[in-house]
């Protein structure tokens, strides 16, 4: 039943995956991660190297200014996610132009790849980032390839507009069965309003993309976002769609998650759409949860679809919700963990580990950390968890 209580797993077990002390680690949701044919788990996250002096010191509005970096950090496990390689991980593993470059590098990024790409290959790893700045009116979309299951990467190709503003990828991708890749990325406008999910499609035997639809209408009558954020001591504002990612059903039906959110330090959901031409239109499915956004799915082998979010309410931490008709309704929460230190966590990505359970990757603070900044020290976590 939806509306019993939350519960905790019976069975659950969390591991840090790369802490330092002085550094501000964030955002593996938006950053990367892939499975290659050999099983390797491969992830990324965004490392900072800060001072822990107060939470106004780094509230992400000002955290560039109060940092150096960033770098980006790879991590990788060989035994579905139980450990990794944190302590000697891979910095700036797509160094170059692309990987957040500004207007010079952009403009020497080529517009497709030199040779045809074969998608169905699981060695073929896509990365779908952004040059140029990210969910502003700067923002290019960016695509990477790595041909030998995420060792190396090649050159950072530049999506075309297409007639867009500007457009901002999160790492979401998707291989349909007929070898199309598909890019979920969201489009701003030209003063950084109005973000609109969007797919992109792969084109000329794999070397292109191009814009193939989007996913949501382009205003909302409900409002739901909708408030006055003309206060410039505000410094997150609210939108009703953005962070799509993709997900293929068994039965040929494609699921798109979507934040939504008021205020990202705790009044935020996510909800699905669903498309079963392919991504070519779409229409709402569901809201998974009250609270708690961006949403990473897990597919069973029985057809059960898992949903695990960060939950930035106090007692803030990391949630799931459990579906068994394909997405159309949500079970009771399961509450992972609720020993955040703050709202500053989360951004998970989930995998199906080994003995059934489930493990996921994210960012988090502790409110047991012996330095407080609001929350404690900002760091990657693991947990793997059961849902029955």
């Amino acid at each position: 039943m939806k509306f019993s209580p939350p519960r905790a797993p019976r069975h659950v077990d969390h591991a840090i995956v790369y802490r330092r002390e002085d550094e501000f680690c964030s955002w593996p949701f938006t950053s990367g991660f892939w499975e290659n044919a050999q099983g390797e788990l491969i992830a990324n996250f965004t490392a900072r190297t800060v001072s822990y002096t107060s939470g106004a010191a780094i509230r992400h509005d000002v955290l560039g200014k109060n940092s150096t970096g960033p770098k980006t950090v790879t991590v990788r496990s060989r035994d579905r996610g139980r450990t990794w390689d944190g302590a000697h991980p891979q910095l700036n593993m797509m160094a170059g132009p692309g990987g957040g470059g500004g207007a010079d590098a952009m403009a020497r990024m080529p517009g497709a790849f030199a040779e045809p790409v074969d998608y169905l290959d699981r060695n073929i790893l896509v990365a779908n980032g952004s040059g140029g700045g990210f969910a502003t009116a700067s923002a290019r979309g960016t695509v990477n390839l790595s041909r030998d299951g995420g060792k190396t990467w090649g050159p950072t190709v530049l999506l075309p507009l297409d007639g867009l503003a500007a457009m901002t990828g999160v790492q979401s991708t998707l291989i349909r069965p007929d070898g199309r890749c598909l890019l979920f990325m969201f489009s701003v406008e030209k003063d950084n309003s109005h973000r609109h999910p969007l797919v992109y499609g792969s084109t000329n035997q794999g070397r292109e993309f191009h814009f193939m639809s989007y996913i949501t209408p382009r205003d909302d009558p409900w409002g739901q976002a909708d408030g006055d954020y003309s206060d410039p001591s505000v410094a997150f504002i609210g939108h009703r769609w953005f962070y799509p990612r993709g997900y293929l059903l068994p039965n040929g039906r494609i699921l798109c998650t979507l934040r939504c959110q008021r205020d990202p330090t705790g009044v935020m959901w996510s909800e699905v759409y669903c498309s079963d031409d392919g991504g070519e239109t779409w229409a709402f499915l569901s809201r998974i949860n009250d609270y708690g956004a961006p949403v990473s799915l897990v597919i069973l082998p029985d057809g059960r679809i898992v949903a695990v979010y960060g939950y930035r309410l106090m007692p803030s931490g990391i949630r799931a919700t459990v579906s068994e008709d394909g997405g159309q309704s949500w079970g009771p929460e399961i509450i992972v963990r609720d020993d955040g230190g703050s709202w500053d966590l989360g951004y998970p990505n989930a995998w199906l580990a080994d003995k059934g359970e489930i493990g996921v990757l994210y960012y988090f603070n502790s409110k047991d950390d012996k330095i407080q900044a609001n929350g404690g020290v900002r760091h990657i976590q693991r947990s793997i968890f059961s849902i029955d």
